[in-house]
């Protein structure tokens, strides 16, 4: 199970760089996707970002403008979290949550060191979910015990999405 034991490593050991080490200088769109295959974990060439995704996440709304052509890191920050959270969530559902988290009332380096905790602490649950089930676990097995924790996951983050809405909405009505 050579598989499982990479995955079990880099479910350990890969993360988001912090924002101190995040490149504190201006990236070119070629740059932004070589470094952004650094920031997350993937095992398919075919899942990575490209430059039509930027594009289009910065048209929607999603990511700052760039300034000129060139990328800071306030744009990994939020490509880090867009690149993570769209394997589980709606487009809708991320706008609301990255603009409540990376440039709601704190600043993006906050918003972004606490997705990354939140992420560190998803990846080791998840880590020690594998090694706790051992590396005789059938395959399929496995893949449905992770299928079904994400989809416990996915109702409790949909809900919260939901509430979070309803609060806002609330707050606007009572603003007007």
């Amino acid at each position: 199970m050579d598989d499982l034991n990479a995955l079990l490593e880099r479910l350990r050991t890969q993360r988001p760089v912090e924002w101190d080490q995040l490149p504190d200088f201006a990236l070119y769109m070629d740059q932004i996707l070589t470094y952004m295959d650094r920031q997350i974990i993937r095992f398919d060439e075919d899942d990575g970002l490209t430059a039509a995704m930027v594009n289009n996440y910065t048209k929607s709304g999603l990511v700052p403008r760039a300034e000129g052509k060139k990328y800071s890191r306030e744009h990994v920050a939020y490509l880090t979290a867009i690149c993570v959270l769209k394997r589980v969530m709606s487009t809708r559902d991320m706008d609301l949550l990255i603009k409540e988290e990376l440039h709601g009332e704190r600043p993006v380096e906050d918003g972004y060191a606490a997705f990354c905790r939140s992420l560190d602490k998803a990846l080791n649950i998840t880590a020690g979910e594998i090694e706790s089930r051992g590396h005789d676990a059938d395959l399929a097995d496995n893949a449905i015990h992770f299928a079904l924790l994400s989809y416990a996951a996915g109702v409790a983050s949909s809900r919260c999405v939901s509430l979070l809405r309803q609060q806002k909405e609330n707050k606007k009505g009572k603003k007007e």
